[in-house]
């Protein structure tokens, strides 16, 4: 069965000054138009009205007339019209109960981008020109598109290291369901090991915001004494900004390698359904627990898995697969966190990630030849947890 994948490529490119110009002042126009249309929609709300897209589209159109925000007329009609699109993606997600009421966007913390569709910009022979500039976009090829499509929509940013971005949606025909196989894999998430696999395989915690600390906490007291609004404070904080980057570039980078490694091994992925949100409020784990970004790993599974025609199945996280024995199935009544190793009433060693593993991988198996649910971490469909259908998993 043919898939259509959309998928986004992501380069960095190089702006003259003239395009760094447009695209500040597009990005600030973006950002004054998402604010307007909020507080328009706010104030209907509080008269019991409701106000959709058409209605803040015609609003633009009156707004563009007025001397105050005649500006507006300056850049490019485009990713004004799309601010207010994802503003109304926003309220649906907000009336669907799936995110909170949106937020103003503010000038030094918000994200900086815009959104160009294909009435905004040109693509020809590799060389992608956005309206209301002269001159295409210096972009560093880091890898090819695939051949013979083009972008569908662009999108344009610049992070707090100062770093340009321009992100292309193109579909990707290249992504294709893998050949079947039999193999499958329980994940056990950790900290000394950021992952151990039933199969005995343990990958070790590259710990990336370890190894930039001493010069992030020197950056970052750096940027403390400096004076507000001074232009000495504004170079700190790119500093700041680029040290926070490398780390996460470098994070990305690891997850990435991981996750393709695991999808095209395996055909079933087997993981605990872990409750990030939660696990980062203990000050004393907050740090690591960021750093080894659980979810991040989750969600680049997932949607690998979706491209590649693997499953991904998650099991409950109050389902004990450190204190049961992947062996003979007792269970023990405590397992603290200081026991690595422990020995079960059978005689099996176990060393506790690889059992935790090996039980993920059997309640995965059980969930699949059940054909019962999962309870998913987010918002994404799922049935019941399957821990609460198999009894011999619970304590009596």
């Amino acid at each position: 069965m043919a898939t259509r994948v959309k998928r986004a490529f992501k380069y960095r490119f190089c702006p003259t000054d003239v395009q760094a110009a447009e695209l500040s002042r597009t990005f600030g126009c973006v950002r004054k138009v998402y604010n307007l249309a909020l507080a328009a929609r706010t104030q209907a709300w509080t008269r019991q009205e409701r106000v959709n897209y058409n209605q803040t589209s015609a609003m633009l159109t009156v707004w563009k007339r007025t001397e105050e925000l005649a500006y507006l007329n300056e850049v490019s009609s485009v990713p004004l019209q799309q601010a207010l699109r994802h503003l109304q993606v926003a309220f649906a997600n907000f009336f669907g109960k799936r995110a909170k009421y949106p937020r103003f966007k503010s000038r030094k913390k918000s994200r900086k981008s815009a959104e160009y569709t294909t009435s905004a910009f040109r693509f020809r022979d590799g060389r992608l020109t956005l309206a209301k500039m002269r001159e295409p976009l210096a972009i560093v090829w880091s890898r090819p598109l695939p051949e013979g499509v083009s972008p569908s929509t662009v999108t344009v940013s610049q992070d707090a290291a100062g770093r340009w971005f321009v992100s292309m949606l193109c579909d990707d025909p290249s992504v294709q369901p893998l050949p079947a196989t039999d193999m499958a894999v329980g994940i056990d998430v950790g900290l000394n090991h950021l992952l151990t696999l039933s199969t005995g395989e343990k990958i070790s915690n590259p710990r990336h915001e370890r190894r930039d600390r001493v010069a992030l906490a020197k950056a970052q007291r750096r940027l403390a004494k400096k004076e507000k609004g001074s232009a000495n404070r504004a170079k700190a904080r790119r500093t700041v900004a680029r040290i926070h980057a490398r780390i996460a570039d470098r994070r990305r980078d690891t997850l990435h390698k991981l996750t393709t490694r695991l999808v095209r091994e395996n055909q079933t992925l087997v993981i605990e359904d872990l409750s990030v949100r939660n696990m980062v409020k203990n000050r004393i784990l907050a740090r690591a627990v960021s750093d080894a970004a659980w979810a991040d790993f989750r969600s680049l599974l997932e949607y690998k898995a979706q491209w590649y025609g693997r499953e991904v199945i998650a099991v409950d996280r109050w389902f004990p697969s450190s204190k049961l024995c992947s062996a003979c199935g007792a269970l023990r009544e405590r397992m603290p966190l200081n026991v690595r190793t422990w020995t079960c009433g059978c005689g099996t060693a176990h060393d506790r990630d690889v059992n935790a593993a090996k039980n993920l991988l059997a309640a995965g198996l059980a969930v699949t030849a059940c054909g019962v649910g999962v309870r998913p971490q987010r918002s994404t469909p799922g049935g019941q947890s399957a821990t609460k259908q198999e009894t011999p998993w619970r304590e009596p």
